[in-house]
């Protein structure tokens, strides 16, 4: 509108059109640019639009079966083994038989081995309790007496009496805890009876000298043959 014109508008009692008020921004309203719950002065912060985060979307052919390769089918199933022949079950079955079959033997040895062992441990427990008063040792005597016993020389010290006595099957030698103990024959018997492994020397005289080479006290045996 002119000058002019609005000039005449006036004149014959016009107004002009008031202006638009600006509307008041309410306290609680956010200011552009800021994000709720952002302190003041703290930059605002992006959704992120990294792969992978929340809410991004998956890119353009990256689905769940990307990658596949050509032809490659979700009802692709590896091939199943053959069956096993008749001939095969039976093989597998003799197996675990004959596996089944050594183990209980293991274990019955075992057992036997661990029964032997205790009868063993009770033997010479009652063998000891037995000799207490049985022992007819000479602390006094020179004489040594050979034998073998465990597969090696062993010696026991006599009189010359115990010497022909001994030689004579009237008296033997036990084991005892590493001690060697000199008991009348009847005595042996029972020793033998008791734990027959103790019995070191028992003579029998009714066999050839030539049995017992150590029946002599003049056979001289090295002392580094003797354990």
């Amino acid at each position: 509108m002119s000058d002019s014109l609005r000039d005449q508008l006036l004149g014959l009692g016009f107004k002009p059109a008031p202006k638009p008020e600006k509307q008041a921004r309410p306290a609680s309203a956010p200011k552009p640019g800021h994000t709720p719950g952002q302190k003041p002065g703290q930059k605002p912060q992006h959704s992120s639009s990294k792969p992978g985060a929340p809410g991004a979307a998956r890119p353009h052919g990256r689905g769940p079966h990307a990658g596949a390769k050509p032809g490659a089918s979700a009802n692709n199933a590896p091939p199943r083994k053959k069956p096993r022949t008749q001939d095969e079950i039976d093989l597998a079955k003799a197996y675990a038989i004959r596996a089944q079959r050594e183990k209980e033997e293991r274990i019955e040895a075992e057992r036997v081995k661990q029964e032997e062992a205790r009868k063993r441990r009770e033997a010479k427990a009652k063998l000891v309790e037995w000799a207490k008063d049985k022992a007819l040792n000479d602390a006094n005597a020179e004489i040594a007496r050979h034998f073998p016993y465990g597969g090696k020389i062993k010696r026991i010290y006599v009189n010359e009496d115990q010497l022909k006595r001994l030689n004579a099957g009237e008296l033997g030698v036990i084991q005892i805890d590493g001690r060697y103990l000199l008991i009348a024959a009847e005595a042996l018997a029972e020793a033998e009876a008791i734990f027959a492994a103790a019995v070191a020397l028992k003579v029998d005289p009714n066999a050839p000298a030539e049995d017992d080479p150590y029946a002599d006290p003049m056979y001289k045996v090295p002392d580094d043959l003797v354990w």
